[in-house]
C-alpha cells in the first residue's frame, strides 16, 4: 500500500504503535556484525524455534505483563557492548544478556520468556553486583544516546517497528509545516557541525548548495568509513537505516535535491543489506520515490559500493568513484557544494551527521545546542577499543573529558595496568597522552592540542604498548592506501615508512628523528588533499610527547616495551633455571649452552630474537630486557 497524503502515514504510525505494544514479550538479538561473529543468528533461530508456537497461545509471564500473548524475536542492529557480545535483551525486563551462547537459549526461554525471570548468570558483573537492566550498567549509564537510542531496540529489518519509534515524523514535519529556507535555518542555528572529522558547519554546507543557481542538484552519504578501529557509521546504517536515511530526505527537501547516493564500503555486506531493506520498504510505502505523500517533492535514493580505499572518504574521491572513475582527490576550488557529483551542487555529509538532522528538526535548534558545548554542541559517538576494560560503541555529549571516557565508561585499563596514550581520529588523528586526559572532546579543544575528532576511533594503549611501532602501524595502512596522485603523499610517506620501519627494526641511526619531522613538515604544507596532510599525524604526536621512545631505539637499540622483536634482548634468570635445557634444544642457532640441572646462559651475539627459549620454558626463567 502507497501512502498518499500525511493522514495515512499518521495512520499507519499508529498502528504499527499499536502492534508493537502488543507485543508483551521482545526478545532482541543483536545482528550487528559483532555479534554474528559470535554467532547471533544461530542464537535467533533457536529462539525462533522455542517460541514458534506462542503467537496465539496464553504464556503466563507475571503480574506485569498480564494482558496479552505475543512473544516477538526481532534482530535488532547492534547494541554498543561488543566486548560483551553476542548480545540478547528481553523486553518489558529491559533485561540484558552477555556472551550468550547457543546451549543459554533453553534456560533463557524457560526462566525468562515463560516466568519473567532473570537468569543472573548471563547479566553484567562488577564488584559483586549484578546489573540487570542494560540501563544501569556503568557502561550505559554515563552514555547519552541520541543517534543511537534505538540501535538495539528496534527490528532493524522492518520498517514497522522504525515507523513505531517515530520515523519520518521529522521529515513530515519539515515537509508539511516547514519551507526549504527554514529547514537550512534550523540547521544553521543548532550549529550541527559534520562528524566525519572535519567539523564544517552542516547548515553552512546547505545553504551554500541551495543558493547555486544550477538547478539539478544532489544529496550524498559518506558511508566509506574506511578509518581502523571505527565502526560508528556501520552500526548506524545496520542498526537504524531509516533515521540515516530521514535525515537524507530532509536534506534534499533543503536544498530541493531530487536524487541520493550513499555510498558504502563493500565491507559492509549487512549494512548494504540493512539499507536496501530500508530503501526498498519506503519506496512500498510512498515515503521514497516520486509526490512523496502527495506533496509534490521526489527523491530517489541509490547505494553505491566502495572498494574500501580509505583515499574515497575524502569528498572528491569519493563523487568521483561514483561516478565511475577512479577514486582521486582533485584540486579545489571549486568545491562539492559548487561542482560535486557529476559536476552538480552536492550536499556531502556522513552517516551520522544525517542521523542527528531528524532529532534537530523534530525538537528545535534551541534543544541541540543545550547538549554539549556551545562551539561543538550535540553529542559524538565514538568507537572505543584497544587495551581498555569495556570496548564496543559509545555515544557521549561534547566536551566530555577523555578520562570520563576512557575511565567511567570503559571501566579503566584492561588488567590493571597504566595508561599510555590513546589514539584519536584513525591515522589522520594523534596521540593523547596521560597529561591529556582531562582535555575535553570537542572540535576545537582537540585542534589546539593537536588532535582531531576524525571520525570517532579511539584506541586506547597500556604501559606495554611500543609508540614507535603504533606510528609505524598508522604510517604503513595510510601510505598503502595513498592514491598516488600528488608526489608528497605517494612519497613523502614512502621515505617515512621506511625511516619507521628501519627503527623498530633495529637499524635506527642519528638524524632519523630530525628527517621525519621534516618530511612531515612538507607534506603538511604540501600535499594535495585533506588526507595527505593529515598523514603524519600519528608520527609527529608519537615524537612530540615520546621522543624518548624514538631515541632509545636509534641510540641504545632498545624497545622498552618489549615489542620490536629486533630490540629484544633475551636473558636467563640464574635463579629461576632449573638446567633442564629445554631452552637450548629449542634454539635454532645453538645461542644457548649451559650444563644440564646448573643454569644456562644465551649468547646475544648469536641470538636471532626469535622467542623460542621464551615460549618453551616452564619456569619463567626467560625475560627480555
Amino acid at each position: 500500500m502507497k501512502l498518499e497524503n500525511r493522514i495515512q502515514l499518521d495512520l499507519l504510525r499508529e498502528q504499527c504503535q499499536e502492534k508493537r505494544n502488543k507485543e508483551v514479550c521482545k526478545i532482541l538479538v543483536c545482528g550487528g556484525t559483532g555479534c554474528l561473529a559470535g554467532g547471533s543468528d544461530k542464537i535467533f533461530d533457536k529462539l525462533c524455534e522455542l517460541t514458534a508456537d506462542m503467537d496465539h497461545v496464553e504464556v503466563k509471564f507475571g503480574a506485569e505483563i498480564a494482558h496479552g500473548n505475543r512473544v516477538g524475536v526481532k534482530k535488532s542492529g547492534c547494541h554498543g557492548f561488543c566486548e560483551m557480545g553476542p548480545l540478547v535483551r528481553i523486553e518489558p525486563y529491559n533485561y540484558l544478556y552477555l556472551k550468550v551462547k547457543l546451549e543459554d537459549c533453553e534456560e533463557i526461554f524457560e526462566k525468562t520468556v515463560c516466568h519473567g525471570e532473570p537468569v543472573t548468570r548471563l547479566m553484567y558483573k562488577q564488584d559483586d553486583e549484578v546489573y540487570q537492566t542494560q540501563e544501569e550498567i556503568p557502561f550505559y549509564a554515563k552514555q547519552t544516546r541520541l543517534v543511537l537510542k534505538n540501535c538495539g531496540h528496534i527490528d532493524a529489518e522492518h520498517i514497522e517497528d522504525a515507523l513505531a519509534v517515530g520515523a519520518y515524523e521529522s521529515f513530515e514535519k519539515a515537509v508539511f509545516e516547514m519551507t526549504p529556507e527554514a529547514v537550512i535555518k534550523t540547521i544553521t542555528d543548532s550549529n550541527l557541525r559534520g562528524r566525519g572529522g572535519a567539523g564544517f558547519q552542516t547548515g553552512r554546507k546547505w545553504s551554500q548548495v541551495a543558493g547555486q543557481k544550477e538547478k539539478i542538484r544532489y544529496v550524498v552519504c559518506n558511508g566509506d568509513e574506511g578509518d581502523p578501529g571505527a565502526f560508528m557509521d556501520r552500526s548506524i546504517m545496520e542498526g537504524d537505516p531509516h533515521r540515516m536515511i530521514e535525515g537524507m530526505m530532509i536534506a534534499a527537501y533543503a536544498v530541493q535535491a531530487q536524487e541520493g547516493y550513499i555510498y558504502v564500503r563493500a565491507e559492509y555486506p549487512l549494512a548494504v543489506s540493512r539499507l536496501r531493506t530500508a530503501i526498498r520498504q519506503a519506496e512500498e510505502l510512498g515515503i521514497l520515490g516520486d509526490n512523496i505523500l502527495g506533496t509534490g517533492f521526489s527523491f530517489h535514493l541509490h547505494i553505491n559500493r566502495g572498494a574500501g580505499a580509505f583515499v574515497c572518504g575524502e569528498g572528491s574521491a569519493l563523487t568521483a568513484s561514483i561516478e565511475g572513475k577512479r577514486g582521486m582527490p582533485r584540486v579545489k576550488p571549486p568545491r562539492t557544494v559548487e561542482k560535486g557529483l557529476f559536476e552538480k551542487p552536492t550536499v556531502l555529509n556522513n552517516v551520522e551527521t544525517y542521523a542527528n538532522v531528524p532529532m534537530i528538526i523534530k525538537n528545535g535548534a534551541e534543544w541541540y545546542v543545550g547538549i554539549g558545548t556551545p562551539e561543538s554542541p550535540g553529542t559524538k559517538a565514538f568507537a572505543l577499543t584497544g587495551n581498555v576494560n569495556n570496548t564496543g560503541l559509545i555515544e557521549v555529549p561534547m566536551g566530555i573529558t577523555l578520562r570520563e571516557i576512557i575511565y567511567d565508561i570503559g571501566g579503566g585499563i584492561r588488567d590493571g595496568k597504566k595508561f599510555k596514550a590513546v589514539q584519536i581520529g584513525g591515522p589522520s588523528g594523534g596521540c593523547l597522552t596521560e597529561a591529556q586526559l582531562d582535555s575535553k572532546m570537542d572540535f576545537d579543544s582537540l585542534t589546539k592540542i593537536g588532535a582531531m575528532i576524525g571520525s570517532g576511533g579511539l584506541v586506547v594503549m597500556d604501559e606495554n604498548t611500543c609508540m614507535v611501532e603504533v606510528a609505524r602501524f598508522f604510517m604503513n595502512f595510510t601510505q598503502r592506501e595513498s592514491c598516488g596522485k600528488c608526489v608528497p603523499c605517494r612519497e613523502g610517506t614512502k621515505r617515512m615508512l621506511e625511516i619507521l620501519e628501519r627503527i623498530v627494526a633495529g637499524d635506527g641511526r642519528e638524524g632519523d628523528i630530525e628527517e621525519l619531522e621534516e618530511l612531515a613538515d612538507m607534506i603538511e604544507n604540501t600535499a594535495l588533499c585533506g588526507l595527505g596532510k593529515s598523514a603524519p599525524k600519528p608520527v609527529i604526536s608519537t615524537i612530540q610527547a615520546f621522543r624518548e621512545e624514538y631515541e632509545e631505539h636509534i641510540r641504545d637499540k632498545k624497545c622498552r616495551a618489549g615489542i620490536c622483536a629486533n630490540l629484544r634482548n633475551y636473558k636467563i634468570d640464574p635463579e629461576k633455571c632449573k638446567g633442564c635445557s629445554k631452552c637450548a634444544r629449542n634454539c635454532p642457532v645453538g645461542a644457548i649452552t649451559g650444563k644440564i640441572k646448573s643454569p644456562y646462559v644465551i649468547d646475544s651475539e648469536k641470538c636471532i630474537k626469535c622467542g623460542a627459549c621464551l615460549d618453551n620454558c616452564s619456569f619463567g626463567a626467560v625475560y627480555t630486557e
